[in-house]
């Protein structure tokens, strides 16, 4: 499933997808990850529902400016207005990673409605940020000025790193492709450096008014995310389920495929 259609906000190109019919569902990917994540997922549900994919403002296909902010807030209040575009009325959201964020702000601060939420190995409450994360928060514009090569380099092991049971080398290189070219490399870096935990900091002390049904699923074996983060933030959303997929890590997606796609089904179905 492609992203091919175009949606213009405050000067921003945001690129996006749909196929199918019948209740609308919405996938929200991750950082440092775009749709593609999502897009065998939304193929195989497009036969009973009509899905839709988007690629954040400084992420995937859709435009990377310098000028543009690419943090929570911002991409929360994008998502927001890419809801109203779309016309849905009460959509099923399923986010993984930043994902989890930008949707729970949008409902919880800029106002948009769902009809459910299930919740992927989210970025969503404090503490988060990996070693490299921090790093790069440092030094945000002198890694923009490293060797093409290098850059790649060290894209494709970070990512890499994301997997439990290792990703296929053309998993991987659709991953990390719209971070190589010239555009794309300091949007990398850029977004990193505009991460701010205050966002998450906010979701925590405002998940608890969430009146909607929620799932958090998450990967046992998140090198990125502790289960325990999970845990954690199911215990503050009313109502919330939990559940942990053995021999995943935080690209879930990619490491246990069957056992999501089964509870994306029994979720969405239900």
């Amino acid at each position: 499933m492609d992203v091919d259609e175009r949606f213009s906000w405050e000067g921003r190109s945001i690129a996006w997808g749909r196929a199918g019919s019948g209740p609308p569902v919405v996938f929200c990917h991750g950082t440092p990850f775009s749709s593609r994540v999502w897009s065998r997922y939304a193929d195989a549900l497009s036969a009973d529902f009509r899905v839709y994919l988007w690629d954040m403002p400084g992420y995937g296909e859709s435009s990377k400016h310098p000028d543009h902010a690419v943090d929570f807030g911002a991409q929360a209040k994008a998502f927001a207005a890419l809801l109203e575009h779309w016309e849905l009325d009460r959509p099923r959201v399923v986010a993984h990673d930043f994902g989890g964020a930008v949707s729970l702000r949008a409902t919880l601060a800029e106002g948009a409605a769902y009809e459910s939420l299930m919740l992927v190995d989210v970025v969503a409450i404090p503490p988060s940020g990996s070693a490299f994360f921090q790093f790069v928060k440092r030094y945000p514009t002198t890694l923009d000025e490293l060797p093409p090569y290098i850059h790649e380099s060290i894209l494709r092991a970070y990512v890499s790193a994301a997997s439990h049971r290792g990703l296929r080398d053309e998993e991987l290189a659709a991953l990390v492709s719209p971070w190589c070219t010239e555009a794309g490399q300091p949007a990398f870096y850029r977004q990193i450096a505009q991460y701010d935990e205050e966002f998450l900091g906010q979701n925590e002390r405002t998940v608890g008014q969430l009146a909607i049904p929620v799932k958090v699923v998450w990967g046992s074996d998140d090198a990125w995310i502790p289960p325990a983060t999970g845990r954690r933030l199911a215990g503050l959303i009313p109502g919330a389920s939990y559940l942990e997929v053995p021999d995943a890590g935080h690209l879930i997606q990619y490491d246990a495929p069957v056992a999501l796609a089964t509870e994306l089904r029994k979720w969405l179905y239900f």
